[in-house]
């Protein structure tokens, strides 16, 4: 079935849910995935627009990513300056080439200027590389000088020293811990180990998506007690969409809702914004048979929990 397809069935779900309930299940949600400018990337909203519309909207956190910078040292000019909107405001790292790649002291810097969240790889890890020949998802406004795969296994596919120590020091800091965009052989390897040293709070993001994951691993990882968060743009009607409702369905079920969570993954041009992806996927759940309690675990209680923030 075309993406197309997938698309409109998507679009014929979402309308069959009143907006009042969506707009509901919004007030107090938290989102742990908003691509917003400005960034190497073309971006539709900035950090300000979209933590403004989130407040418009009675949400209660986000969390700001990008792959080639961490914003976590500007959040407090940000909650300086609007932080009266009374929306929590986060911001991690992305351990990709342009910030250092897999730098020890980099994340050791980052954590100690409020950085929430590690994330492996993305956009440059070995696995994004090969699983991404000949498409452009990624595409930068920016051309980037060409970067070689990371991996944080070694030839042996033991996990690289410098990778256990950021993972010491992410437990040290009690931060999130995201397996990015690493091969799902690799992120095995990771969270074990990252267990062992005493992370607490990890994150799977888009598990079907690149990342090479079959069903059983997300039941796994989710009873190893990581949260698997899926992308909204990847079922609602975006430029993104490549699964069909019912693969949503699946891919929730698989982790089960207590071990899920739904970020939108979104900010990008020709999209929709942040906000108006967590209100179609809001949506979409609710058309799928996921009852009002279900949607607010995913939207609001695990993400927010994950974040430190609850109430």
């Amino acid at each position: 079935m075309a993406s197309g397809t997938y698309r409109d069935e998507a679009r014929a779900l979402i309308e069959t849910i009143d907006d009042a309930a969506a707009d509901a299940l919004l007030k107090g949600a938290v989102d742990l995935h908003v691509h917003s400018g400005p960034s190497t990337m073309p971006r539709q909203v900035d950090h300000f627009q979209a933590t403004e519309e989130a407040a418009a909207a009675g949400m209660r956190g986000i969390l700001f990513k990008d792959h080639h910078y961490s914003v976590a040292p500007f959040i407090p000019i940000m909650d300086r300056m609007i932080g009266h909107l009374g929306v929590a405001m986060y911001s991690g790292l992305v351990l990709n080439n342009s910030v250092g790649g897999l730098n020890p002291f980099v994340v050791d810097a980052q954590l100690k200027m409020g950085a929430k969240l590690i994330w492996m790889p993305t956009a440059q890890s070995a696995n994004h590389i090969r699983s991404s020949r000949r498409k452009s998802r990624l595409a930068s406004n920016v051309a980037l000088k060409p970067s070689p795969g990371l991996s944080v296994v070694d030839a042996y596919g033991e996990l690289l020293d410098e990778v256990k120590e950021i993972l010491d020091s992410v437990a040290e800091f009690d931060a999130i811990l995201s397996s990015g965009h690493l091969h799902i052989s690799e992120i095995w390897t990771l969270f074990e180990e990252a267990k062992r040293r005493g992370v607490k709070r990890l994150l799977v993001n888009h598990p079907m998506y690149g990342l090479h994951f079959t069903y059983e691993d997300i039941t796994q990882l989710a009873e190893l007690g990581a949260l698997i968060e899926q992308s909204a743009c990847l079922y609602i009607d975006s430029r993104f969409n490549v699964f069909s409702p019912q693969e949503l369905k699946e891919h929730i079920l698989a982790a089960g809702v207590k071990h899920s969570s739904i970020g939108s993954d979104l900010g990008q041009v020709d999209n929709p914004t942040p906000v108006e992806g967590m209100r179609q996927a809001i949506k979409l759940c609710l058309a799928l048979g996921f009852s009002e309690d279900d949607v607010r675990t995913m939207v609001k209680d695990n993400p927010a929990r994950l974040v430190g923030l609850e109430s």
